[in-house]
């Protein structure tokens, strides 16, 4: 009778009420953990379409370190030093921090992200997030013939494909163009010579057809270049750096 009378006393509703408040204080401990590591460490994305084929696939999952820290660690600005990532590296670019953020929609967006294990976000992450890979870094003079780049790196006197330039191998997608296509046309694979500006970087999709890219953007700043891809997790049988 005792037992069962005991659950009912201010003693017992006490430990129960503590019981939760430790739970909670659990979760929002681990919350925080969460949203400092997937902001200043690392962060997990989605290929969502086939702009990175043949050797990224849309499905493919990945893991990307944040440029944050590397910022923080080294005591300076992107802006105006070497970046951290190499010709050749695949990136995340969030295009969206070229204008101004909301720093409420960004915490609700964590806390969404955050229970939903990265599967609903309060953003469409297809209009600004990008995977691209980093093609000619700042100060390069470049210029494209039937889709592949020529740079030459500042200081240099001669200039060499991407391939040769590049940190990591990788092989494009060159599509068949239209005769009818001139230089114009972004996609037609041919872009006259041109410098990139000291904050300045290139970016280019693998599928070399009509994606988007800095062909159609134009130089992009490097700040905004938010992560280099460390791991691919997803498929299984693809594990490990692409």
């Amino acid at each position: 009778m005792f037992n069962k009378w005991r659950k009912y006393s201010y003693a017992a509703q006490k430990d129960q009420r503590h019981q939760i408040w430790w739970v909670l204080l659990w979760l929002l401990a681990f919350f925080v953990l969460y949203a400092a590591l997937t902001t200043l460490f690392f962060s997990m994305r989605v290929l969502e379409n086939e702009t990175m084929q043949p050797g990224l696939r849309a499905g493919d999952r990945f893991i990307f370190s944040s440029n944050k820290i590397y910022s923080f660690l080294a005591g300076k600005d992107l802006l105006g030093g070497e970046p951290p990532f190499r010709r050749g590296n695949v990136v995340l670019v969030d295009m969206s921090l070229k204008e101004k953020s909301d720093i409420t929609r960004n915490v609700i967006d964590i806390l969404l992200r955050f229970f939903t294990l990265q599967r609903v976000s309060l953003f469409d992450t297809s209009e600004h997030y990008y995977i691209k890979r980093v093609i000619g870094l700042p100060g390069d003079e470049i210029s494209m013939t039937n889709f592949v780049l020529r740079l030459k790196p500042a200081g240099e006197k001669y200039a060499l494909t991407e391939f040769e330039l590049s940190d990591r191998p990788y092989v494009p997608t060159i599509p068949q163009i239209p005769a009818l296509w001139d230089e114009s046309i972004p996609f037609s694979g041919n872009m006259d010579t041109r410098i990139l500006g000291e904050n300045e970087c290139f970016v280019l999709s693998d599928d070399r057809s009509n994606t988007n890219d800095s062909r159609t953007w134009g130089p992009i700043p490097v700040d905004i270049v938010v992560g280099k891809l460390l791991f691919r997790y997803w498929p299984f049988t693809k594990l490990g750096r692409p």
